[in-house]
């Protein structure tokens, strides 16, 4: 069972939020706090497996809380999953450096929780379960590798690693991003080759996706590198 510190300075919003987690099954909500000396005292008294943190509190700011949490040493176990309004890139940087498993921007749907509660749970099993960790367990925890450093053998079978780095530069290339069709143009292979690779780099989270409408018919898929 995994133990969640529901923090936010909205009375409203905490309880919505630790509706959402007593909802899901293997999670209970072990307290709610409004303020970031409650969630530190919270902490101290309660011992979370996992913290939903506001960045916006009236005594001090969410990242300010999980990094005072992780100077001690009982707490050094506890995830910390971030749930506000914050949209500042520098929020978002000092929330990562800070050790945050995740970054939810209100307004978002029950699912959207959800998803990242079983996220941070799964991890939490598999480093548990692990007696030494592989290169490829790292991989997947952290997510996906810097440019150049997966090998042949890890791609799906039937993809290969030259057209992959094709299909790469092509797409790096063109930042405004393409379609299947016009990245076969560009990078001069066939469009049905284009599509699979493009889907495998949207799988593993290096392509954001959008559809393009106008017209009739199905809306056009479009592909932009954002790793």
């Amino acid at each position: 069972m995994t133990r969640v510190l529901v923090v936010d300075d909205d009375f409203m919003v905490a309880k919505l939020h630790s509706r959402y987690v007593a909802a899901l099954d293997g999670f209970t909500v072990a307290g709610v706090a409004h303020t970031g000396a409650e969630a530190l005292r919270a902490a101290d008294a309660l011992r979370p497996d996992l913290v939903l943190l506001d960045v916006y509190l009236p005594d001090m700011d969410g990242i300010s809380v999980l990094r005072r949490m992780r100077e001690q040493p009982e707490h050094r176990h506890v995830d910390a999953l971030f749930v506000t309004a914050a949209k500042d890139p520098y929020a978002v940087r000092e929330a990562l450096r800070a050790g945050a498993l995740h970054y939810l921007i209100k307004p978002f749907d029950r699912t959207a929780l959800q998803e990242q509660l079983r996220h941070a749970a799964s991890l939490r099993a598999r480093l548990d379960s692990l007696g030494e960790a592989s290169q490829e367990d790292v991989d997947q925890i952290f997510g996906t590798r810097p440019r150049g450093s997966r090998s042949r053998e890890q791609l799906p079978k039937g993809l290969a690693a030259h057209t992959a780095s094709l299909v790469e530069r092509t797409l790096r290339e063109h930042t405004e991003g393409l379609s299947a069709a016009e990245c076969a143009e560009a990078g001069a292979f066939s469009r049905v080759s284009a599509r699979r690779y493009l889907e495998y780099f949207a799988e593993t989270g290096r392509v954001e996706v959008t559809l393009r409408y106008g017209g009739t018919g199905r809306p056009e898929r479009r592909y932009r590198w954002i790793a």
